[in-house]
């Protein structure tokens, strides 16, 4: 298969520019219907009249509708468009990034291929990420979720579901006092209502000092909250690098410099790790400890970006997850990394 694609690129490369356009928005229209022309336009970066060709071939094969509103993707269209997610991996090398990625690091590993020019790779890795949990995720189970940017597009891309589960969802953490929109209470709940489930709040900063942590976790409705964390069927996690989730954290100066001299480049649930996956420095912190991860039946992390890739690398093992979601660029420079490192 990977000599045909190549045999392809050389007889009629205009193929892989069409399949990438095409693959482009019936994916944009996918993830952010009735969507029109001109959103399409600034999204993608491609003119209008490009734009509007593709739709009316979409629109023949009956795989969008069209109203004054914008376009909408069909059933037809969303099956074609699974279909076209394993040929865009094939076309791109992403299954043989999959593979790697998997040998290195021991858990089972997804690469969302992302968009046209390799843009919006945040929104792509969420619809992903959405759809991989909706199928995953059963009548009953408990969900528990950490907060953060990426897990934030998770529950944003997630679509409603027709027929509710009977799910719990619940924070896996505090919170750390920034925007309400990234905080976990907000993303349990959200993800919790897409699935017509119910949640629990965790009404408590994750930063406070280490006695005062001691005695709410005591607390009846907080210990009820985090023992059904640490029950959790499911445990969808981000991850971090060290110097930003210690600014989250407010962290002083001297102590960021100090995370440095060690060596810390990633974080999870207040740990922080150097590149060689040690843990170098923890925090106080309420919700859960990695330790509690081996108890949970199935540890999620998601996170993308090459900026994110030296973190992902320290923080991600068989010891703590089970499947690592994560898209093109991360997975590219998390090979070159350990191309380049005898660690991994």
């Amino acid at each position: 298969m990977e000599n045909y694609f190549k045999l392809q690129q050389k007889i009629v490369p205009e193929v892989r520019q069409l399949v990438e356009e095409r693959y482009a928005i019936l994916r944009a229209v996918n993830g952010f219907e009735p969507i029109g022309r001109r959103s399409l336009s600034k999204r993608l970066n491609l003119s209008e009249r490009t734009i509007r060709n593709h739709l009316n071939f979409f629109k023949d094969k009956k795989y969008i509708t069209t109203t004054s509103s914008g376009a909408k993707i069909t059933f037809r269209g969303e099956r074609i468009l699974s279909q076209l997610d394993g040929y865009i991996k094939k076309l791109r090398g992403t299954t043989y990034l999959e593979d790697e990625l998997k040998e290195i690091l021991q858990v089972d590993v997804y690469v969302v291929p992302e968009g046209l020019n390799y843009n919006h790779g945040a929104e792509g890795l969420g619809r992903f990420s959405a759809n991989f949990l909706t199928r995953a995720i059963t009548e009953e189970s408990i969900i528990a979720v950490t907060g953060g940017y990426t897990l934030s597009t998770v529950a944003e891309m997630m679509s409603p579901l027709e027929q509710s589960l009977d799910v719990t969802v619940v924070p896996a953490r505090g919170g750390l006092g920034e925007k309400v929109e990234i905080q976990a209470n907000t993303i349990a709940a959200e993800i919790a209502d897409k699935l017509g489930g119910k949640y629990h709040l965790l009404h408590i900063p994750d930063n406070l000092k280490e006695d005062t942590i001691s005695t709410l976790i005591n607390e009846p409705f907080i210990k009820q909250i985090l023992d059904l964390a640490r029950n959790a069927d499911f445990l969808i996690q981000g991850i971090g690098t060290a110097q930003v989730m210690a600014q989250r954290r407010d962290m002083p100066q001297q102590q960021i410099e100090k995370l440095t001299a060690k060596g810390a480049v990633g974080e999870s649930f207040g740990y922080y790790f150097n590149p060689q996956g040690e843990i170098v420095y923890s925090t106080a912190s309420v919700g859960l400890k990695l330790e509690n991860l081996s108890a949970i039946d199935k540890v999620i992390a998601i996170a993308g970006g090459e900026d994110k890739a030296e973190a992902i690398l320290s923080v991600v093992s068989s010891q703590y997850q089970d499947v690592l979601i994560t898209d093109e660029s991360a997975a590219r420079k998390m090979i070159e990394l350990c191309n380049k490192e005898s660690s991994c």
